[in-house]
């Protein structure tokens, strides 16, 4: 988090907003401002600050203000999820096996995402069709069993997915 005066003497706070705001995207900004106009404080947001004050301002506020946007930030990256040497980054959208990338379609992606959430937990055909596809993917398909297929032929050896006869599927 950046609490960023708007009017500093050598490089503008506008031209620093601009740019962590591109560089990164999670990192969030106060910007600080004597320009206390709805122009000022609409074009401030615009260019990327998450929260804006004008001066003077009571430290007690700010303070409140750097809270909350604190509680804001650690919400917007999921968890990387882990387990059997298998690591999901659901944020970047990749996945390792034993510390190799491996490349996966969007929906075995999705399928090894909600096994890993499940946390061995065993999901139902059902469940994962309609949360990996939609509700109106037939459920008589083959579909999710040739993904899980493909799965554990990427996921290689020793195999994590297994099969509980009548129900679904588990990691």
């Amino acid at each position: 988090m950046i609490v960023l005066d708007r009017d500093l003497p050598t490089v503008h706070g506008d031209d620093i907003c601009r740019a962590v705001a591109k560089e990164q995207p999670a990192t969030k900004i106060l910007m600080l401002t004597a320009s206390a106009g709805v122009s000022s404080r609409v074009e401030g947001l615009s260019i990327g600050a998450d929260d804006y004050l004008t001066k003077p301002f009571a430290f007690v506020e700010l303070v409140a203000r750097v809270r909350a946007l604190g509680r804001r930030s650690r919400d917007s990256v999921p968890p990387i999820l882990e387990r059997s040497g298998i690591r999901l980054d659901p944020a970047r959208r990749v996945v390792e096996r034993d510390n190799v990338p491996m490349a996966l379609t969007r929906k075995e992606f999705g399928v090894l995402e909600e096994l890993l959430r499940a946390g061995g937990a065993v999901f139902s055909s059902e469940h994962l069709l309609e949360k990996v596809w939609d509700e109106n993917i037939d459920p008589f398909s083959n579909v999710l069993r040739t993904s899980v297929m493909t799965l554990r032929r990427k996921l290689g050896e020793p195999a994590v997915i297994d099969t509980v006869a009548g129900i679904g599927y588990q990691l």
